[in-house]
């Protein structure tokens, strides 16, 4: 009772009813840059410490999973300059933060499609999960050259194969089996999504697993989400009645 009181006191969020999981599109570097005359490579630089502020934010709220979507299957598309700016920001992230993530008792995971990664870059995440695979005080979901459509197609695919094994019935698939054959069958579902940076939109992100999540959307560019932006998004997922297409009695 004590952490709901301190959280009550200091932001006006009902520490009883927390969201369990939040994902975030972290969105808005670029016109963030632009619109101080700085390099995108300057807004992305930020949003890793927007990360790093909402990071230790939800921990205070008492979140205990945070997903953040930090380049996408569609990312490739931009222009080389920026796609290597930004394969060089997330090595940065992961060598400079790992050790101080594992003392926190964060567990790191990485969901997206890694077989078009640089070797390093995927030598890096495993060597992070490895290392962080025992942790459970907080989980630190990263989504690296993810995208929704491509999670749903190779889960799958999975189960295709299964099948063409006999290993599966066609009567077996159900969305349970397909939800475990996902990327983020070892997390809940996310309770709410916060996109920031304007755009109303969820752009191939969780799409089977935001079926049920508030979704909520902010003006503020991703460089300069704080404590209080997540604060604002946790009391209004708080008005929300979930109802989960029922009807309340």
């Amino acid at each position: 009772m004590k952490a709901v009181k301190v959280l009550d006191q200091i932001s006006g969020i009902d520490g009883a009813a927390v969201p369990k999981h939040i994902a975030i599109i972290m969105d808005g570097n670029g016109r963030w840059a632009n619109a101080r005359g700085l390099s995108r490579l300057e807004g992305h630089r930020q949003g890793i410490a927007a990360l790093r502020r909402t990071l230790e934010a939800a921990r205070t709220f008492n979140i205990r999973y945070l997903t953040v979507w930090a380049f996408s299957t569609e990312n490739w598309r931009r222009p080389l300059t920026e796609v290597n700016g930004l394969l060089a920001l997330f090595r940065h992230y992961i060598k400079k933060e790992l050790v101080e993530l594992h003392q926190n008792g964060i567990n790191l995971q990485f969901i997206g499609r890694r077989t078009d990664l640089p070797a390093d870059i995927l030598s890096m995440m495993n060597h992070a999960e490895q290392v962080t695979k025992d942790n459970s005080s907080f989980y630190l979901i990263i989504a690296f050259n993810y995208g929704g459509r491509d999670d749903i197609v190779r889960s799958v695919k999975r189960i295709a194969q299964q099948v063409q094994e006999g290993v599966l019935l066609p009567e077996d698939i159900n969305e349970e089996l397909l939800s475990i054959q996902l990327s983020t069958a070892s997390v809940p579902d996310p309770d709410m999504m916060i996109r920031t940076g304007g755009e109303t939109r969820i752009s191939n992100f969780l799409l089977w697993q935001l079926s049920y999540a508030e979704l909520i959307f902010t003006e503020t560019y991703w460089p300069d989400f704080n404590k209080d932006d997540l604060a604002y998004a946790i009391q209004e997922y708080q008005k929300r009645d979930r109802r989960y297409g029922a009807l309340n009695s």
